[in-house]
């Protein structure tokens, strides 16, 4: 009974140490994972993603590295910029493992040294700017961080891909101050756009005005024009007509004395100068009431004994006109130049003449 128990518990030790070395045989690696091996503490060799067949007891496995491209965020780093103005710098480094070996065995925990590498390039980079050109200059910082931060970590097996700032914190009283600034900058913009506007408005306006101006001077010189020319044409069409019928003085002697009384019409007119050349058409109207009438064929054979009775009618006739006719132009005429003299009365010559002859 001993033997058999004996032998059973050999047999179960004999089965646990197959399954153990069997696990410590087969080794299964994710997939963009890697695994370094060292047999009897000496580098070997690195397995690959998949099914893996190690030495069991002689071969050993260290932890696996990932081959993925990875994110760190640092906490806020100060840095002291070109002005000397202390500035909260947080980055952030994207960085992937191409050398599972020589990121095991170059350096004991690179993402330590990256992160210790960003803070020295940073301050190195940032030192030589200074705050506005440094809140401006996010692109420059990155690359140049990239450029150092690749440079340093091929020979730890590391890529960097991208180095980004996330924030840039410059202390409390330079906050206030760009404040400040920013918003006089605002102020500034607005008012030089409020005096763009009306001074643009005011341009606008002028030219409107002048636009206007000159629409209307053309207008009214356009009227004047075509005014000028209806007066030059009725104005020539009235000599046209005169000079075709060919009137005598006497008709025109009357006409000038139908105007007399429309001169003197004016409300203002207190003192009247009469022309000299009214005398002269008064004679001539004297002389076409005085003249004997054109004896035509009926008249040389008319008898002298109708004669006389036919002329009495016609002096009657032309006395009531005469008279008529004085009436209605000394309602109209002044009746002095002067203060004591008297305007000549020439249908009173007139009168005078008919009764002379």
């Amino acid at each position: 009974m001993t033997m058999e128990v004996a032998l059973l518990v050999i047999l179960i030790l004999v089965a646990m140490f197959a399954v153990v070395t069997v696990f410590r045989t087969v080794r299964i690696v994710p997939q963009a994972r890697a695994a370094n091996v060292e047999r009897l503490g000496r580098y070997s060799r690195t397995l690959d993603p998949g099914l893996n067949f190690v030495i069991p007891y002689i071969d050993r496995v260290r932890p696996l590295i990932d081959l993925r491209e990875q994110v760190v965020s640092f906490k806020p780093q100060p840095v002291i910029t070109e002005d000397n103005l202390v500035v909260d710098i947080d980055t952030v480094l994207y960085f992937q493992v191409t050398d599972p070996r020589a990121a095991a065995y170059e350096i004991a925990n690179f993402i330590q040294g990256v992160e210790q590498l960003t803070v020295t390039t940073l301050r190195n980079v940032v030192g030589g700017m200074d705050l506005e050109k440094t809140l401006t200059s996010r692109d420059t910082i990155n690359s140049q961080l990239r450029g150092v931060l690749d440079e340093a970590t091929g020979k730890w097996g590391i890529r960097v891909n991208r180095v980004e700032i996330k924030a840039i914190d410059p202390p409390k009283t330079i906050k206030e101050a760009m404040e400040k600034q920013m918003r006089a900058e605002r102020d500034k913009r607005a008012a030089i756009l409020t005096a763009e506007g009306l001074r643009q408005s005011q341009i606008l306006t002028a030219e409107g005005e002048k636009q206007s101006a000159i629409l209307r001077a053309e207008g009214e010189r356009t009227s004047q024009i075509l005014k000028a020319e209806g007066q030059s044409q009725a104005i020539d069409e009235v000599f046209q007509a005169v000079h075709r019928n060919d009137p005598d003085p006497k008709l025109l002697a009357y006409q000038y004395l139908q105007m007399l009384p429309q001169l003197a019409s004016g409300p203002g007119n207190t003192f009247w100068v009469i022309p000299s050349e009214v005398t002269s058409a008064l004679q001539g109207v004297s002389k076409a009431f005085t003249e004997a009438l054109p004896q035509s064929a009926a008249t040389r054979e008319q008898p002298e004994r109708d004669r006389p009775a036919g002329s009495e009618a016609v002096r009657e006739a032309e006395a009531a006109a005469a008279e008529a006719k004085a009436e209605a132009e000394a309602d109209s005429l002044p009746r002095s130049i002067e203060r004591g003299k008297a305007v000549p009365d020439p249908l009173g010559d007139l009168n005078r003449s008919r009764d002379r002859a």
